[in-house]
Formats: structure tokens, C-alpha cells, sequence
């Protein structure tokens, strides 16, 4: 949303995926001289991570590779340059590991087990969601 304003800096990060994009973005953040925000994808505790809090930047990771959370740069800085300011950072999604970043943390596992029928039909969904807000995104990117 805070990108349609077209003057605002917004960068989509996650330090365990990819530590230099998260550093790039917080820089270019910091170096605009209007409204910035970045969104830094931090698992907590209430997520209910099966592995682990201590494994906590894998699990970030995870979520970029299976394209649960994109990791992207929005500067308008460079539409001056001729560039395109949307930045699409993270690689193609693998989908199919989606079910299991899903089913490692409680929170999206406690509803196979309380309903298991729907469960199912909600994990297809969120893979066909993945799937276009990458197209999205990828849209954005090859736009100028």
C-alpha cells in the first residue's frame, strides 16, 4: 500500500535469507530523503517454530525459499535515474516446500488437526496465493 503513494521507500527483508539485501535496503532506507519503511520478517515465539527459537534465522530462510515472504526494494529514487523502482530480490519460489515451512510451525499445523478437511484445502490455496502474488511481483519488476 505505502508503495502506491509512489514517494515512500519500502523494502520487504529477512536477515536469515539473505543478509546483504537486508543491509542494502536498510541503507537505501535510511539514505531517502522521504518516508521509508522496511518490513523485516522475525519469526517470534507465538508462531510456535517446531524447531525452535534458536533456529530462528533459518527458519527465515525457509519462508523466502518456499515464497511465504519475498524479499524486495521499492525506491523512487531511481525513477529518476529512468530505472524501475521496484526491486524484486528472492529467486522463483519452490512451492513444494511450502506445506512443510507450514506444518514446522504451530500455528499453521494446529488447523490440520483441529480441521483437517479444510486444512487441506487452505494449504492448496495459500500455494496457488504464493504462486501470484510472485507473479505480482514479478510484473512489477519488468515494469518500468
Amino acid at each position: 500500500m505505502a508503495m502506491s503513494y509512489g514517494y515512500v521507500y519500502v523494502a520487504q527483508v529477512a536477515m536469515g535469507a539473505d543478509p546483504a539485501q537486508t543491509l542494502k535496503a536498510i541503507r537505501e532506507a535510511e539514505a531517502y530523503p522521504g518516508p521509508s519503511i522496511v518490513i523485516c520478517y522475525c519469526p517470534c515465539i507465538e508462531h510456535g517454530m517446531k524447531c525452535g527459537m534458536g533456529l530462528s534465522q533459518a527458519e527465515e530462510k525457509k519462508a523466502v525459499e518456499c515464497g511465504y515472504w519475498h524479499l524486495y526494494r521499492y525506491n523512487p529514487d531511481l525513477k529518476a535515474e529512468g530505472k524501475n523502482p521496484f526491486q524484486l530480490d528472492s529467486a522463483e519460489p519452490d512451492t513444494e516446500k511450502l506445506l512443510p515451512f507450514l506444518m514446522g510451525e504451530n500455528r499453521f499445523a494446529s488447523l490440520k488437526n483441529n480441521f483437517p478437511g479444510k486444512a487441506d484445502a487452505l494449504y492448496e490455496k495459500a500455494v496457488v496465493d504464493v504462486k501470484a502474488r510472485c507473479a505480482r511481483y514479478k510484473k512489477l519488476a519488468e515494469e518500468g
